[in-house]
């Protein structure tokens, strides 16, 4: 069994129960039998920022393989792309750790739903904003979201009470040759007065600001920070359009 880093062992909190602790089950079991994992470094991680940085990654590496599973095919190109993102996100170490888990979780059953409602109970609202947004980004790697990943996303997104219209507004940040996609990432109408543009945008700003997920850790705020971006972008677009 690979060695397991501190990223994980920090948190072994509340996703060892309910349906995640049982998808990763034989994983963290060895994890927990490792001689290198101790009682002492255990609680020395189990920081309440720590275990809800642990608790986002891991959740994101279990929709991560329901959204690859999603089309029936699991794709090597796919893998790479996964590995990529984790090590510009988390680091090497995360990555392979990552890998190692995701693996496992793609051959065994998912029950999304139930997932879905324990990451609803302990990721705050910002924390699951986020996970769409890199769900939405893994599925577009090959440069196209395939009907299958969008209809998972849209049932993650749903169980995590998150709306439709934040699910289109997201999508829209990966589909910048739809004429309409600046007015679909502010979630308004190309018949939305300036105004109404305007409040938009300061509304989705103060929505999904990086600040939001700053106890996840800088890496998870610098992505945070892209997406951030991208509404500026919309709405530079629809003020040079309109030559506000």
């Amino acid at each position: 069994m690979p060695k397991i880093n501190k990223w994980l062992t920090g948190g072994l909190g509340w996703f060892l129960g309910g349906p995640i602790g049982g998808i990763i089950g034989f994983a963290l079991g060895a994890l927990l039998s490792s001689e290198v994992v101790s009682s002492s470094s255990r609680s020395s991680y189990s920081s309440p920022a720590r275990q809800a940085r642990s608790g986002f990654q891991v959740s994101l590496i279990v929709l991560i393989a329901a959204v690859i599973k999603a089309d029936g095919k699991i794709m090597q190109s796919e893998l790479n792309y996964v590995k990529r993102f984790f090590v510009q996100q988390f680091g090497e170490a995360a990555a392979r750790e990552a890998l190692i888990l995701l693996r496992d979780i793609l051959q065994q059953p998912m029950p999304l739903n139930d997932v879905c409602a324990q990451i609803r109970q302990h990721l705050d609202i910002a924390s699951r904003r986020e996970l769409l947004h890199l769900l939405f980004g893994i599925a577009d790697a090959d440069g196209h979201i395939h009907p299958a990943e969008l209809r998972v996303i849209e049932q993650i997104a749903q169980h995590l009470g998150l709306s439709q219209a934040e699910v289109n507004s997201v999508k829209a940040m990966f589909a910048t040759q739809d004429p309409t996609w600046a007015y679909k990432v502010l979630e308004i109408s190309p018949s939305a007065g300036n105004e109404e543009v305007k409040k938009a945008y300061r509304s989705l700003a103060q929505k999904h600001h990086p600040d939001k997920v700053a106890q996840m850790g800088a890496d998870v705020q610098q992505a945070a920070t892209e997406k951030f971006k991208k509404i500026k972008d919309a709405y530079e677009q629809i003020k040079k359009e309109r030559g506000i």
